[in-house]
């Protein structure tokens, strides 16, 4: 079963890391398989909810990008740095893939070897040379096996074409010899009493009783085969091992979790047509074949609290997303089939999964009834934010009853637990909470923060201001503020870049508005902020 990955949006909140929990636990109880993500560091608030009510941080997201394990490419496609170049090409013939990747005995990734790598060194080196294996020998030579005492085989190929006491006085026999013979008696005679390394007999001949012995006595390995002398030399020196033959240049391997983007850029300039995948412990997988592409698997997202592109995760349109649960204006993320998508006005993510777990009957649990309703209390300010539905009401007392909180007192140590600012630089307070916005063609930033002592930012007014102006500048903001809401005053303190003073004045009907200047009962960015700014703008 596919696994599905639950998210919120870039900057996340309480509302948005406990509805990607708690829709992932509904979806898990009606049979799916699905995790929870976050995309960025959640906030004090965040960890005090999830902390309070014995939850786990969510494992971080970085992208959903297609990586080569989405790909259907060929898996376990390697041979060892012992097999042959004779298993080797049947291999590749085997498996239509000409440079094979070779492992250790580990696993490992060593390089690759393709055939014309195999016939360049035939070609060019000595084919008079064997080192391998003896069941590299038997396999090639499809041989019988005669006498075993050694695994490896190693020595200088031998093939009688003259007379055999021309033989004797001219060619030295030793433990570095492999003798390829058919019913010459007294060259295998002479090959026993000199030790050679093996005798490999052709045309299915039978060595002589008393040779077997002989050969028994000083440890001859012994193999017959079928074939005759020719066909034998040649699948001899074919039963050499791959490693000899081992190419590490040139060979570029890809990682499992590469991007399959970049990997075809990288092979629309090199030209490849096949590349060793491996993992991140330098273990090999198989090859990756760039005619796979197209077999790809994409992940499957569920987005939650959110439904536009810019706030969601890097890579979405590679993926497939499946459903969407928000609570905002619909966005511009669109999608190539039809999906769930559950878009109402209300004050939270959480109160439409209230109404999913009652459609779905399902019991909601204790602990996930404590994290729908922090995510309640937190977006609609505890029930005091303008978007604030008497939905949300209703739900929030069922949850808070579930729960087992006084969601009053919970909301007001959740608040105090959120609003601490301590250790946080002026830059990652407007980014805290902060959202991007294009106004025909002008680009408009609003950052908000939630406290309940609003003395510690408003202390460091001048260094917010210089701030928003840098971002303003090397970020091309046309607008960019930072909303200090007052929990306690339930209003926000407005901060901004000072080009864009008649912007906000006018945005706001406001044309006295000076820096820390004090809406009263504005508290919501999505319903009371946003409206006004873009309305302003567009007609400006």
């Amino acid at each position: 079963m596919d696994n599905i990955l639950i998210f919120g949006h870039q900057k996340p909140d309480t509302d948005s890391v406990t509805s990607a929990v708690v829709l992932s636990y509904l979806k898990n109880k009606l049979g799916e398989n699905t995790e929870p993500r976050i995309l960025g560091d959640i906030n004090n608030e965040t960890k005090f909810v999830l902390e309070h009510f014995g939850f786990e941080v969510p494992k971080y997201l970085n992208d959903v990008r297609l990586q080569i394990k989405d790909v259907d490419y060929i898996k376990d496609c390697f041979l060892n740095e012992n097999d042959s170049i004779f298993k080797g090409y049947n291999y590749m013939n085997e498996t239509k893939v000409g440079t094979i990747p070779i492992i250790d005995k580990n696993h490992k990734y060593l390089g690759a070897v393709s055939m014309k790598d195999v016939a360049s060194n035939l070609i060019n080196n000595n084919l008079g040379k064997l080192n391998t294996s003896y069941d590299n020998l038997l396999e090639a030579l499809e041989g019988k096996e005669i006498l075993r005492f050694d695994k490896e085989i190693k020595g200088n190929i031998i093939s009688p074409s003259y007379r055999s006491t021309t033989f004797k006085e001219q060619i030295k026999i030793d433990k570095e010899s492999v003798l390829i013979v058919g019913d010459r008696h007294s060259i295998i005679e002479y090959a026993v009493n000199n030790m050679a390394s093996i005798i490999i007999l052709t045309n299915g001949v039978e060595m002589k009783k008393e040779h077997l012995e002989i050969a028994k006595k000083n440890k001859v390995d012994v193999i017959s085969t079928k074939y005759d002398g020719l066909k034998t030399a040649n699948l001899v020196v074919l039963s050499n091992y791959l490693k000899d033959n081992l190419k590490k240049k040139d060979i570029i391997y890809i990682n499992e979790n590469d991007s399959l983007t970049e990997v075809l850029d990288l092979a629309n300039k090199k030209k490849y047509s096949n590349y060793p995948v491996i993992d991140n412990n330098g273990t090999c997988l198989g090859v990756f074949k760039v005619s796979m592409a197209e077999n790809k698997h994409p992940k499957k997202v569920i987005l939650v609290d959110h439904n536009e592109k810019e706030q969601s995760v890097v890579g979405l349109d590679e993926a497939e997303i499946i459903e969407i649960v928000d609570h905002h204006k619909i966005g511009n993320i669109g999608t190539s089939m039809p999906i769930n998508f559950r878009n109402m006005p209300l004050g939270c993510t959480e109160t439409i999964l209230y109404l999913m777990f009652k459609e779905h009957n399902v019991e909601i649990p204790k602990n996930i009834a404590g994290l729908m309703a922090s995510g309640i209390i937190s977006d609609t300010l505890l029930l005091t934010s303008p978007t604030t539905t008497e939905t949300d009401k209703n739900v929030l007392k069922e949850l808070a009853k579930i729960a087992k909180i006084d969601y009053e007192k919970y909301g007001m140590e959740m608040f105090k637990a959120g609003s601490s600012i301590e250790g946080k630089s002026v830059n990652e307070i407007i980014h805290g909470d902060f959202k991007n916005f294009t106004v025909d063609n002008q680009k408009v930033g609003i950052g908000q923060v939630s406290t309940m002592s609003t003395e510690d930012i408003m202390n460091k007014k001048e260094e917010f201001i210089n701030e928003l102006n840098e971002i303003a500048k090397n970020e091309s903001y046309t607008a960019i503020a930072l909303f200090v809401t007052d929990i306690l005053k339930n209003g926000s303190y407005i901060l901004f870049n000072e080009k864009a003073k008649d912007i906000f004045a006018g945005s706001f009907n406001t044309p006295n508005i000076e820096e820390a200047y004090f809406f009263e009962g504005m508290v919501s960015r999505k319903k009371q902020i946003v409206p006004k700014l873009m309305n302003y703008m567009d007609n400006n």
